[in-house]
């Protein structure tokens, strides 16, 4: 499954930027709603469309593989194991 890294991508930006970042501030900036990036802190694996993900990394000023990471889940691999 695709897992989108919004928490921890906040976290390292918070460290290099050196203060804190709020949802708020990331929807304003983005024109994505705060809800929508809630539920991409809460649930890693939201189906987040592409124009999210772009504007994420312009706001980050980072690489879709920072944003993003793939992680094998158990039924995939079963299916693909048979």
């Amino acid at each position: 499954m695709i897992v989108i890294n919004l928490q921890a991508m906040i976290f390292a930006k918070q460290v290099e930027w050196k203060r804190h970042i709020t949802l708020k501030e990331i929807a304003e900036s983005t024109a994505i709603s705060r809800m929508t990036l809630h539920r991409m802190v809460k649930n890693p694996a939201y189906n987040a469309c592409t124009e999210h993900l772009d504007k994420l990394c312009a706001y980050f000023t980072c690489d879709i593989s920072a944003l993003i990471s793939w992680q094998p889940d158990s039924a995939a691999r079963q299916v693909f194991a048979a």
